[in-house]
């Protein structure tokens, strides 16, 4: 629609331009007028304002200046038409999207609520987006949400605020990613959010060592630092090469090319029967591998022993090609 309105403005304002030459063309030769005196005669000419012509003028000229002025009439409504259909077309768009941006939040439940649309927020959009995850994002560049707004739900305004998290929907939803460039910004979020909604599970991203904790202090239940995940997975490129290029292997991208799994154990349609690890028979049933538990508790279990008592809040860990964990999601609820 913004691409029609500016090719109609582009006619509009070239169809101007393409008369008032013709009109100081016009005046030039056909009265001899000087070109200022020309240019002076088709302003006063196709905006009516009525001032006396600068000499008299000849049968010629007149013709020509009824025409002119007939043009003009036509040509200036037609791009008065257009300016104000652009204006009130902007204006009209822009509530229509901010109505719908806010029926599909009203309609959302536990969704993620991702901050900043920077590299860090781009990238964990990418991955909710593989796993077809409900989200939104809040961004405060217009820049970056015109570039995006086909692709991604925005919020427009800043996190730090509350009616902007009450507005991207915090109190109904399940995680936010707090992925702001600074430390200070993220804090002010985790708070704020913490405070409006006491089960969310909080993740943020922080660049100094010192805000690790405070974050954590402020509510937020994971604290990511990019930088320094980024520089151990160098230096394990060093020391244990082959290793980290074969954990690069193991794809979490998407639904259809993962390696790696996590699955409730209530998801299992037989759950009601399961006890162990060798009830369940995953490894006979779609060929993966389990190779962790993490109890109800939160502790981790690596390589679990077949015997290992399950409980059904409990969730396993398992590994496996595309078409085996296709196999295990078909086996689960969902």
């Amino acid at each position: 629609m913004l691409k029609l309105f500016k090719s109609k403005i582009y006619i509009a304002f070239s169809s101007v331009a393409v008369v008032s030459l013709l009109g100081v063309l016009g005046f030039r030769y056909l009265s001899n007028y000087s070109w200022l005196d020309a240019v002076y005669m088709t302003v006063i000419t196709m905006t009516t304002v009525g001032f006396s012509e600068v000499s008299p003028l000849d049968e010629n000229a007149k013709v020509f200046t009824i025409f002119l002025i007939i043009a003009s009439v036509f040509i200036f409504a037609f791009a008065l038409s257009v300016v104000t259909e652009y204006i009130l077309g902007r204006n009209s768009l822009a509530l229509l999207k901010t109505k719908q941006v806010k029926n599909k939040i009203k309609h959302m439940n536990k969704h993620v609520i991702v901050c900043g649309y920077g590299r860090n927020g781009a990238q964990a959009v990418a991955r909710l987006k593989a796993y077809q995850m409900p989200f939104v994002v809040i961004e405060n560049d217009p820049e970056i949400i015109e570039k995006y707004e086909d692709e991604v739900l925005f919020i427009k305004g800043d996190a730090n605020e509350d009616e902007v998290l009450e507005a991207a929907g915090v109190q109904k939803a399940q995680y936010l990613i707090s992925a702001l460039p600074t430390d200070a910004a993220n804090l002010f979020v985790v708070l704020s959010a913490r405070q409006l909604n006491k089960d969310l599970f909080i993740i943020s991203r922080a660049s100094e060592v010192g805000s690790e904790k405070k974050l954590a202090l402020a509510g937020a239940n994971k604290v990511i630092m990019p930088d320094k995940i980024g520089g151990d997975h160098m230096a394990s490129l060093v020391v244990i090469p082959d290793l980290i290029t074969f954990m690069d292997q193991l794809s979490t991208d998407g639904k259809k090319n993962t390696n790696l799994e996590e699955v409730a154990i209530e998801r299992f349609s037989s759950s009601a029967t399961v006890n162990t690890l060798r009830d369940l028979d995953l490894r006979k049933k779609t060929g993966c591998t389990i190779i962790g538990y993490i109890s109800p508790e939160g502790d981790y279990i690596i390589n679990p022993e077949a015997d290992l008592s399950l409980s059904p809040k409990g969730k396993l860990i398992v590994l496996g090609r595309p078409s085996q964990i296709e196999q295990l999601n078909k086996m689960c609820v969902p």
